[in-house]
């Protein structure tokens, strides 16, 4: 059983309803079609991959102008490393999986840069990128609008050396195999693909 197409209708809804009386009507759909299916999913994936945490669908918006109380995807994550992990989430824009470096603090930013900058482990990562790019994922994260302070523009690594973050992924939309017992094993395939990604940060940036 996978994960109902329903759940992409809710949250369309809720991206026209994001209020405490919608989501009050809605919140036993919410568990029947959202939370309950992705945490099936999880459980699945966790005797190769470890324990999913599940995010909470309550946005902080203490320090956001944006005041919408609820989330408009349900997200969930694997820990590899701090900052580090597969993703997976379901929203009005259908399934996506991701997997990749998305915390950062300054011992990692520093770290990973070094790593970039070094010819074998850079060199490394670059050819990473190139086969999952190859394999249609896309690289995404927060990067620098220019090069970091002291590096060469010109540098042959230069678009990985402004990233401040990197995450690969994938958007599904809905796919055929969405609603069924399919869905488990081609996430895993998914996050199969993103483990050399993943084996390359967490060893340079969870010392």
């Amino acid at each position: 059983m996978g994960i109902p197409v329903d759940a992409v209708d809710f949250f369309a809804e809720l991206e026209l309803n994001n209020d405490r009386g919608w989501w009050t009507a809605n919140q036993e759909r919410w568990r029947r079609v959202v939370r309950d299916p992705m945490q099936r999913l999880c459980d699945e994936l966790a005797d190769e991959f470890g324990d999913a945490k599940l995010f909470r669908p309550h946005r902080d918006v203490r320090f956001s102008a944006d005041k919408s109380p609820y989330k408009t995807h349900q997200g969930a994550v694997v820990l590899t490393s701090p900052g580090v992990g597969y993703y997976v989430q379901v929203s009005s824009q259908g399934l996506l999986t991701g997997g990749g470096w998305y915390q950062p603090v300054p011992e990692q930013i520093a770290a990973y840069r070094d790593a970039v900058l070094d010819d074998d482990s850079g060199s490394q990562l670059a050819s990473i990128a190139a086969q999952l790019e190859g394999e249609g994922v896309e690289l995404v994260g927060e990067r620098l609008k220019t090069a970091p302070r002291g590096v060469d523009p010109g540098h042959p690594r230069i678009e990985l050396l402004r990233h401040k973050t990197l995450l690969a992924s994938v958007e599904h939309a809905i796919p055929d195999w969405l609603e069924t017992d399919e869905l488990a094993a081609q996430v895993a395939d998914q996050w199969r693909t993103y483990r050399p990604l993943l084996e390359w940060l967490d060893a340079r940036l969870s010392r």
